[in-house]
């Protein structure tokens, strides 16, 4: 079955560029840019990550950020993963960047997107994997600092398929953002939120993103399944929910397979994806497997899966058709 996963076409919608920081690359773009590290090796540097919550997860993860302060180092980053994800048989992914992250500490909005976007140009020429940026805005800063954001990306609203809001909930509810994902839908912008696992207020979160912001997905949003009526309406919508199980089983009780599995009887259009692989210690295969392992899925299931991704994907209907064919050709010879 891993075998059969490992050929399997894959989409993935949930994916953090910045969490796709390798301590390799880490140590490279560190020697690069004259940066001393804390660890004296790459082994040293993973051991010392440690973490058993979000918030904790968090604190490490923006300080490794660090490193990332010109265009090629964007570049490198953005290839790196784009290399991964091809191997892995990955044909379209919608890649989140945090540009808060970076201008908060000095790197501008322009040095970001220019080694992203060449990147992704770059792979579709050379591994034949697509690619589009999702902006998120990090919701524990303000919503004055979001709407500023929006406004510095609007020059590069051709690059940019649709905006965000990730980083720590608590306190964060999406309708603290209202304002500034109204703009973004103004601007032509497709939505879509985080909605973590097992938070504070998690449902009272995902009705906001329904019945407020009016997005076009939910990522994570497991805790849907706490309210029939939010299920009913997500349903209705057909909104694609973007899960990612090995990054649960980090920060919650568990991968939430089960969770997975309600979501497939009930027909939802729930997703595997992968976060942050180079913290969590696997790519989207990887997810895929374990799922696979702890549900015993079979083939057809996980064809619906990624049937689900393409469907839900933020690309034209004639482009997902020559995806369903694609994958229809891998479920037929296998």
């Amino acid at each position: 079955m891993n075998d059969f996963i490992a050929g399997l076409p894959k989409c993935e919608l949930h994916l953090h560029i910045e969490g796709t920081l390798e301590p390799e690359l880490k140590f490279d773009l560190a020697r690069r840019n004259g940066i001393a590290l804390p660890h004296a090796t790459v082994e040293e540097a993973r051991a010392a990550f440690t973490f058993d919550s979000l918030s904790t997860f968090l604190v490490g993860y923006y300080g490794s950020m660090d490193v990332l302060r010109t265009e090629p180092d964007f570049y490198d980053l953005a290839s790196a993963y784009l290399t991964k994800a091809a191997a892995q048989n990955v044909r379209y992914a919608e890649i989140f960047f945090d540009p808060q992250a970076h201008t908060s500490r000095g790197v501008p909005f322009d040095v970001v997107i220019r080694g992203l976007r060449r990147a992704i140009l770059d792979a579709e020429r050379l591994n034949g994997i697509r690619a589009q940026l999702i902006m998120c805005f990090l919701r524990d800063f303000s919503a004055e600092y979001a709407m500023a954001t929006l406004l510095e990306s609007l020059p590069y609203r051709e690059w940019i398929v649709g905006v965000g809001l990730d980083s720590d909930e608590r306190g964060n509810p999406p309708v603290k953002f209202a304002k500034v994902f109204a703009r973004a839908r103004q601007e032509g912008y497709l939505l879509t939120m985080h909605c973590d696992v097992d938070q504070e207020n998690s449902t009272e979160h995902i009705r906001q993103c329904l019945e407020v912001i009016g997005v076009d997905r939910i990522d994570h949003g497991v805790n849907a399944l706490d309210d029939p009526a939010l299920v009913e309406e997500i349903k209705r919508r057909g909104l694609g929910l973007t899960v990612c199980p090995v990054s649960n089983g980090f920060v919650t009780d568990g991968s939430k397979a089960e969770a997975i599995r309600r979501m497939l009887d009930l027909d939802l259009r729930v997703t595997i994806n992968s976060d942050d692989p180079a913290y969590f210690r696997a790519y989207v295969a990887e997810n895929l497997e374990l799922v696979h392992r702890e549900l015993d899925l079979p083939q057809d299931d996980l064809v619906r899966l990624e049937r689900n991704a393409f469907e839900i994907a933020w690309l034209p209907r004639s482009v997902k058709h020559t995806y369903f064919a694609e994958l229809d050709a891998y479920a037929r010879e296998r």
